[in-house]
């Protein structure tokens, strides 16, 4: 059983790097779809980019996302060597047929519904972190609270403003909804952690990438509108080459946390670390390893980014990638756990809404929220049925 324990140690990290390859095979989308849109940047010089700058990112910002998927989705006793194995069986597996069907997911939920599969089929439902019921309730109670105040407060401008009220209330509601629950986070007043919030932020990341992204498009497209258009595109191309270089930065510090929580929930669970802290070596690794996904790049995932949801213009491509940018490095600080591939998405239809709702392409939009939706119970449901046959053949 030592040799077959040792013998799991070793496939497990060759997974969990297997993983974060898989991550940035996918998500070199979330990197690079916009300057490869405006043609800030040639495809070739846009990946070596994102490639350099995801290594880079972890070494930025502290692992305490690494500790939250590592530590804060299965009960200690639940986290055996043969579980985390199984989860990440899964999670690659549905990441690489992802990258080769050219669907954006999220890779660190792919990862998450590994865990609960995995930790479900091991220990039941007792198995998993649940969230506190009354951390819940609060959460969703000021989120109504925020939604509602906001959605009166844009009929309210609306209305002032003679236009249709009841257009600016859905929108007004899901601004104030988003831009509540991170607040929440920040100031302590509910302490939101673990799955409840990786769940809330399936939809609050993209959210919060849409309105950054949206408001920056107003405001530069409100001071430079009597400037020349050939001048500022050229401007602005620069600077989204350095707005996209953050967004390598925030995805390597958010996304290859994934890997480095696994493989040190590994060595926690044979006994080889009596902490979870991170080792050096494995946080090496990981970033060796997404940045290597990153450099071959998911071509499929990047067209459907840079060219499916939106054409992207200059400015648009400038504010898409500074106000995702924004998002990720905000999620990183507070140990969030949160899609890079939501918060980019979202912040690239709302870079495109500034030229109208008619410019975004919604039935692209709707096949990846499905995507989305889809990613933690498909993943969970693999990881399941992985877990009970390495028991049957064991």
């Amino acid at each position: 059983m030592v040799e077959l324990e040792l013998a799991l140690i070793v496939v497990g990290i060759f997974l969990a790097l297997a993983f974060n390859f898989g991550n940035g095979l996918n998500d070199a989308a979330n990197s690079i779809a916009t300057v490869v849109a405006t043609r800030a940047l040639s495809p070739v010089k846009a990946i070596l980019l994102a490639s350099f700058f995801n290594f880079v990112g972890p070494f930025l910002f502290s692992t305490a996302i690494a500790k939250a998927i590592g530590a804060g989705i299965l009960e200690a006793g639940t986290l055996s060597v043969s579980v985390l194995c199984m989860a990440l069986v899964s999670s690659v597996l549905f990441v690489f047929l992802a990258s080769y069907l050219g669907i954006p997911i999220s890779t660190s939920h792919a990862l998450i519904g590994g865990l609960v599969g995995a930790g479900i089929a091991a220990s039941g439902l007792s198995g998993v972190l649940w969230p506190n019921l009354e951390a819940v309730e609060a959460t969703i109670g000021y989120a109504l609270l925020g939604g509602i105040s906001v959605s009166l407060l844009y009929a309210a401008i609306g209305f002032y403003k003679r236009e249709d009220a009841k257009r600016l209330f859905l929108p007004g509601f899901l601004t104030g909804f988003a831009c509540t629950v991170p607040l929440l986070m920040v100031t302590g007043v509910v302490k939101i952690s673990g799955i409840f919030a990786i769940i809330l932020f399936i939809t609050v990341s993209p959210m919060l990438g849409f309105l950054s992204a949206y408001l920056l498009g107003l405001v530069l497209m409100r001071l430079f509108r009597k400037a020349n258009s050939g001048k500022l595109n050229s401007a602005l191309e620069k600077l989204q080459i350095v707005s996209a270089c953050g967004q390598a930065v925030g995805h390597g510090a958010n996304d290859a946390q994934n890997a480095m929580g696994m493989i040190t929930a590994l060595l926690v669970a044979s006994g080889t670390l009596t902490v979870f802290e991170v080792p050096t070596w494995v946080i090496v690794a990981s970033c060796a390893a997404i940045a290597g996904g990153t450099l071959l790049g998911g071509w499929r995932v990047v067209r459907k980014m840079a060219y499916g949801i939106t054409h992207v213009r200059p400015y648009q491509g400038f504010a898409a990638s500074t106000g995702g940018t924004g998002v990720l490095a905000l999620m990183t600080i507070f140990g969030i756990s949160v899609s890079t591939t939501h918060a980019i998405a979202g912040a690239i239809m709302g870079a495109g809404t500034t030229r109208g709702h008619m410019a975004v392409k919604w039935s692209t939009v709707r096949e990846i929220v499905a995507a989305w939706f889809l990613t933690i119970p498909s993943s969970a449901f693999v990881a399941y049925v992985c877990y009970k046959v390495f028991l049957f053949v064991l």
